[in-house]
């Protein structure tokens, strides 16, 4: 039987994967018995606090609508040091102008690096409506390829 421990990243290992900011698929649930609408973005992360920020277009086209009330699952991926990793955090958005979470997320905005532009958009960014959202996960699992050496 495998362990299951063999796959596991440790919490430092996780967070120096992650780095400070990245990109990924997020994903919102939508109405039951359609599938979940994902889109690739770009994100900002905190390590003291294990949190995800976001930087996400909004508008009715966008398909995010009310994505405070969606359960949410975010999920990054790549090869490092010749293994491929992956996290998956899953929890609901909270947006960042909340006044209960505002002062919190200046902070740990802060601690993330720039978080990069991905332009997905069929104009320009400049005239894309963003909002900042923040993801503080419900769960949090990160998986390593296991290494083949004996």
């Amino acid at each position: 039987m495998t362990d299951p421990d063999a796959v596991r990243m440790a919490d430092d290992e996780r967070d120096e994967f992650l780095g400070r900011s990245g990109t990924g698929v997020l994903s919102l649930s939508t109405a039951a018995g359609d599938p979940p609408h994902s889109v690739p973005v770009s994100y900002g992360y905190d390590p003291v606090e294990e949190v995800f920020y976001f930087r996400l277009a909004v508008g009715e086209e966008s398909g995010k609508a009310n994505p405070t009330d969606r359960g949410t699952t975010f999920v990054t991926y790549g090869e490092r040091d010749d293994r491929w990793k992956s996290v998956v955090a899953s929890g609901r958005l909270v947006s960042t102008t909340d006044e209960s979470i505002s002062t919190e997320s200046l902070a740990g905005l802060g601690r993330t690096d720039q978080i990069p532009i991905v332009d997905v958009f069929g104009e320009p960014a400049s005239r894309v409506e963003f909002e900042f959202y923040r993801l503080d996960p419900d769960r949090l699992t990160a998986r390593a390829e296991r290494s083949m050496e004996p």
